[in-house]
């Protein structure tokens, strides 16, 4: 049986990437406008989704779903610690703290986590099919607004253990399509993907307040009027 997840994930969630998209501090970083404190707590706040989604995936790696889509090598952890280092200092897990929609998704991460595993794969493709897509544009855009050095301050996007990306992806979408799930269960998954989704959008606009004071009304609207049309709707998950 096949369950054409990827397929599925991927046409039931155009229209959340399109408003990832359109989301004003996406739309300010996608036209190299970066903030560097907005940035940092960007990450700071992703830093805190990812330790509990991997926690979570690697609590299910028995799992018949979970297992095998388990990829180590995608794990974001260890490389988000050293941007905080980087942004933060030594000390800086006292100088940082989940944002009110950071928590509501890492609670909605332990609560499936605890009752629907399966559904963490929703989350998973959301987050990570972003980072190897969208993120690694992003990647470049931050390295040269911040004027950053290698990739001091965007660890987050550098896989060093995925060399072929786009050939990482084929295979992370075949592991997806041979589920062996029923409909309903690929539905949930879509449907929580949709979540993953909301949650980011909720995250990206809590930074918004802080953008509009480092970046001046005038130009954060002028960056910001513009609709994008969603290029994500071509190439997948540009969120991250």
């Amino acid at each position: 049986m096949s369950s054409n997840l990827a397929i599925k994930l991927r046409s039931g969630t155009q229209q959340a990437h399109t408003s990832a998209e359109n989301v004003a501090f996406m739309k300010c970083f996608l036209q190299g406008v970066v903030d560097r404190d907005c940035f940092a707590k960007f990450l700071s706040n992703l830093y805190y989704v990812y330790s509990e989604l991997e926690a979570a995936l690697k609590s299910h790696v028995e799992h018949p779903v979970i297992s095998a889509v388990y990829f180590l090598e995608l794990n974001r952890q260890s490389s988000l610690e050293k941007d905080m280092v980087f942004y933060y200092g030594d000390n800086w897990r006292e100088q940082i703290k989940p944002s009110p929609a950071t928590q509501s998704y890492i609670d909605r991460i332990r609560e499936i986590s605890d009752t629907e595993p399966a559904l963490l794969l929703g989350h998973a493709y959301t987050r990570y099919m972003g980072d190897l897509s969208g993120g690694q544009m992003l990647q470049k855009v931050a390295q040269s607004a911040l004027k950053l050095s290698g990739y001091e301050g965007t660890s987050f996007y550098n896989f060093e253990q995925i060399p072929d990306k786009k050939a990482f992806k084929d295979k992370y979408r075949q592991a997806l399509n041979a589920l062996p799930i029923d409909d309903i269960t690929a539905e949930q998954i879509v449907a929580e993907a949709n979540n993953a989704f909301e949650f980011n959008l909720k995250m990206a606009q809590e930074l918004e307040e802080s953008l509009i004071k480092a970046l001046g009304q005038v130009l954060f609207n002028s960056l910001t009027r513009s609709q994008n049309s969603g290029s994500t709707e071509i190439a997948p998950a540009n969120l991250s």
